[in-house]
């Protein structure tokens, strides 16, 4: 019986190999090799110029110290363990320095470097070739993890800028950076993939990914392509041991470009806004709509742009300005760059049938709640529980709400008690999930109100009067 099988299996085999066209490639490829032993393959020649303008940066940052440990003392399993004695602890400053890389953008000494490296710095230090220069800063950009800082100086080499609109994955590229704090190092490596989003590190991610070496203090450092053109600025890695991993991030030239303009000319972004909530197409939505890209919408806002001119929930946006969207990610990127005021042309998918409307861009801050601006707790900056919030602050999905991402020194919510990472869940007797839950509470007519936090998964209440 077992013979039986055999031959039958093999049989089969033999008919199955007959009916599939296997294409192999040339057994016998050339290998190109230097026409002599005196030659050596190099990039030194494409680099050697944009090294120059790549910079080391130094900063020096007071910390206050004080938050971190009172709210470690008033963590209920610590009261519990060491009873309800401990006083609050008073304010705790502490310098702490840095190292991150930038590069220069123009001769009269403008540097691009991400946010991260220069944000909240009490002083910031550029060296280029040995020589030090105390820098200011023009424009932060959060968003996009973008800064702007100058230095007093004339006749810098700036970096040319490479168009990242036209990069191919397998591309050769070249980290240029302060790695470690070690001085000026370059790694080498290629592009692994683009356009790539939802990461957790910024709002605007349009990343460009690479295996070239980045490490702590690269950041804000140049990627360069094998002709020594700028196609990004590094941005971060993804790394357990903080080392490098072979996954970096950079962003890309086109969007340095327009942020780094905006920042010098205006000191600030301009972002167009519509006012939708949107999503990507899941595959059931794919076997329903004919356009299998876009983003579909999941909310339009009251008296916003895209209410005014009659987009609805579940339509699809397939196209802004003849630019195909391919998802949602690329229409929140698309209508920030455009120009607030601006009449935008839209085409979507409803019911089967291709549509066209024209939205007038309204300004993205002018726009954002009230609540976003502190308006209702002095001094907090207030999020909504968005995907990348979550991931970035590992916040599991069964918690609501709204979370405070920062409070400012001696203001209203440091006195009452609020502390970066509270997440408002419920205000009296009504829950919050996003902006307008918050703000629809906090304007019922009442002296005081009882704010609830999640704060390290326990309720703590906070009155504001």
């Amino acid at each position: 019986m077992k013979k039986i099988i055999l031959i039958s299996t093999i049989a089969a085999s033999v008919l199955l190999a007959g009916s599939i066209n296997i294409e192999n490639m040339d057994n016998n490829p050339k290998r190109v090799y230097p026409s002599n032993k005196n030659i050596i393959l190099s990039y030194n020649n494409s680099i050697k110029e944009i090294k120059k303008s790549v910079v080391n940066i130094a900063t020096t940052k007071t910390v206050d110290q004080s938050n971190q440990l009172n709210q470690m003392l008033n963590n209920p399993l610590f009261k519990d363990f060491f009873g309800q004695s401990f006083p609050n602890v008073g304010p705790q400053k502490k310098k702490t320095h840095s190292l991150g890389s930038g590069v220069i953008i123009s001769k009269d000494g403008y540097i691009v470097t991400n946010n991260h490296v220069v944000d909240g710095a009490d002083e910031i230090v550029v060296t280029i070739k040995d020589v030090e220069y105390k820098a200011k800063v023009i424009g932060l950009d959060p968003k996009t993890d973008l800064a702007v800082i100058k230095i007093d100086a004339k006749n810098l080499v700036a970096a040319k800028f490479g168009n990242s609109e036209n990069l191919k994955e397998g591309d050769l590229v070249f980290a240029i950076g302060n790695p470690f704090g070690v001085g000026e190092s370059v790694t080498q490596g290629i592009i692994s993939a683009l356009n790539k989003n939802g990461i957790g590190l910024n709002q605007y991610e349009n990343f460009i990914q690479t295996d070239a070496s980045i490490n702590p203090g690269n950041s804000g450092g140049a990627l360069v392509d094998s002709r020594g053109a700028l196609i990004g600025i590094n941005s971060a890695i993804l790394s357990r041991s903080g080392g490098n991993n072979g996954i970096g991030f950079a962003i890309p030239s086109k969007m340095v470009k327009n942020i780094a303009i905006s920042l010098i000319e205006k000191g600030k972004i301009d972002r167009g806004y519509i006012g939708v909530s949107i999503s990507d197409l899941t595959n059931d939505l794919k076997e329903i709509y004919k356009n299998k890209h876009g983003a579909f919408i999941l909310d339009v806002a009251k008296g916003s742009p895209a209410s005014k001119s009659g987009l609805k929930l579940g339509d699809l946006i397939i196209k802004v300005d003849g630019e195909k969207i391919k998802s949602a990610n690329d229409l929140k990127t698309i209508v920030a760059e455009k120009i607030p005021g601006k009449p935008i042309k839209i085409e979507f998918e409803r019911d089967g049938k291709i549509k066209k409307a024209v939205i007038v861009l309204a300004n993205m801050d002018k726009s954002l709640n009230k609540a976003v601006k502190t308006t209702y707790i002095q001094g907090a900056t207030l999020e909504e529980l968005t995907d990348n919030i979550r991931t970035k602050y590992q916040i599991p999905t069964h918690i609501k709400g709204i979370i405070i991402l920062k409070i400012k020194p001696n203001s209203k919510a440091q006195k009452l008690g609020f502390i970066p990472g509270d997440i408002i869940v419920q205000v009296d007797q009504m829950s919050i999930e996003n902006f307008k839950d918050f703000e629809e509470a906090m304007n019922e007519n009442k002296n005081k109100k009882i704010v609830f936090i999640n704060r390290n998964g326990y309720h703590k209440p906070i009155v504001i009067k």
